[in-house]
């Protein structure tokens, strides 16, 4: 093999042409060779193909012909300014770099050009688009030669899950709901690239009602994460809100605190009502609602209301009432509910001639009231939250039970409407909490049983695409 080694190959004329080799010769360029070309080229390719730039575009910019550009708008929308007075065969692309491009969108602008053959800028508003665009002629401008989506491509990037007793898909987002025990199934953790973050709500299961004259359920214990990682619904007030969980595979088994039973008669001293169940999902542990004070007449004291999530009203005794119990028990930061209220009983110059009122369930959202002269406690008020794409107030806590006058309301987000006697007519017995909303049972009336609490709830969100 014979070998010619020089610095420089010229045609033998000014401007002529170089021919190297002839058709059907084959030249190898060996490993490590690298060649440059300063000038310009043909019948090497590049139609239809662009020279990808990595230094990723956050502002206006105009585009070269013959690049392509990856476009970050996380920080706001940005205008591609089109190639002017551009020849037929120009090309660029342009690629959503941060998947934004749904929320801040990437504008192409003509620069005197039609695209598509209107004479009107074009907005990118798709998440993970990448488009390339090819100058025909004046007439129709810009075609879009290709085009695709990220999430065409297979990848780790979101979580995948299974379970719940409904599943509903938002947007990009996944929901799932148990009412009842299951297990939540993950396939696929995602990635920080993509998403690995699973938002979640986790309610337990109200208390219920004391018996006669007694204290409001308290809500269950209402945990939940700010909502930031999956879609930015309103989630419910700060300091309240905890952290998202990281997502990893595996089998996690839910459980759904049942409502605590209603305290009943007809002995006195009677029961107060029953605690909620805990309800639990991966590390979240949402505790049961604490029972409404019963009645004592004289002892033993079953008047006061008792701890939980979110605690029970006082209920009355025959010598006065009982004070609330406390919310956030067992304690966990942030708070997972509200202290119930302290019941009262006072002499009026009414027949008959006093007033025996007990406290309101405390709430997710709220204290549950104390009674006040001849008005029983309203339960303190549940939270609201969008992390199933609507509004919904859970967690409320039971109103107070009353011998006469006014009843304690209910807390709104499911809790329970205290009795009252209506005197001098019949007994009317309280309501109770809803289910799935972790509400408070209601007190019950002079003689008559208190509600039952309300179930609990897990509903969990989380960005699959």
């Amino acid at each position: 093999m014979s070998e010619v080694k020089v610095n420089k190959i010229s045609p033998r004329t000014n401007c002529g042409t170089t021919t190297l080799g002839d058709s059907g010769d084959t030249f190898t360029i060996p490993a490590g060779v690298t060649i440059t070309n300063n000038g310009t080229q043909t019948g090497f390719g590049r139609t239809g193909t662009v020279n990808w730039q990595t230094t990723v575009k956050t502002g206006d910019f105009t585009a070269a012909n013959g690049e392509g550009y990856f476009v970050n708008t996380t920080s706001g929308a940005v205008t591609v300014t089109l190639p002017s007075s551009p020849s037929a065969g120009a090309i660029i692309a342009v690629k959503d770099y941060a998947n934004t491009w749904d929320s801040n969108a990437c504008t192409l602008g003509r620069n005197g050009s039609n695209i598509g053959g209107v004479a009107t800028d074009s907005v990118l508003d798709t998440e993970g688009l990448a488009v390339t665009l090819v100058f025909i002629d004046a007439t129709k401008g810009w075609l879009v030669t290709d085009s695709g989506l990220q999430s065409e491509v297979p990848s780790d990037l979101y979580v995948s899950a299974t379970g719940g007793n409904t599943t509903a898909t938002v947007g990009n987002f996944k929901v799932h709901t148990f009412t009842s025990p299951g297990t939540f199934c993950v396939s696929c953790a995602g990635n920080a690239q993509g998403n690995n973050k699973i938002e979640y709500l986790v309610i337990g299961g109200g208390a219920g009602g004391g018996f006669s004259r007694g204290g409001g359920g308290g809500a269950g214990g209402y945990r939940f994460s700010p909502g930031t990682t999956a879609g930015c619904y309103s989630a419910g007030p700060s300091p309240l809100g905890g952290t998202a969980l990281t997502a990893s595979v595996a089998a996690i088994p839910i459980t759904v605190g049942a409502g605590g039973i209603a305290g009943t008669g007809p002995s006195i001293p009677a029961n107060p009502g029953g605690a909620g169940s805990n309800t639990t999902f991966s590390t979240i542990i949402s505790a049961g609602g604490g029972g409404g004070g019963g009645t004592n007449k004289p002892s033993p004291d079953k008047t006061q209301g008792n701890a939980g999530g979110s605690g029970g009203g006082g209920g009355i005794g025959g010598s006065g009432g009982g004070s609330g119990g406390a919310g956030n028990t067992p304690p966990v930061s942030p708070p997972q509910g509200n202290s119930g209220g302290n019941s009262r009983q006072t002499a009026a110059a009414t027949t008959p001639p006093s007033c025996r009122n007990a406290g309101g369930g405390g709430g997710a959202g709220a204290v549950g009231a104390a009674a006040t002269s001849c008005i029983a406690g309203p339960g303190g008020a549940g939270l609201a939250s969008t992390i199933n794409n609507s509004s919904v107030t859970r967690g409320g806590g039971g109103g107070g039970g009353t011998q006469e006058k006014v009843p304690g309301t209910a807390g709104p987000g499911g809790g329970g409407v205290g009795g009252n006697t209506s005197y001098p007519s019949g007994p009317i017995d309280a309501t109770p909490g809803t289910a799935n909303t972790g509400g408070g049972g209601g007190g019950g009336q002079d003689n008559g049983d208190g509600g039952t609490g309300g179930s609990g709830l897990v509903i969990i969100r989380y960005k699959f695409q």
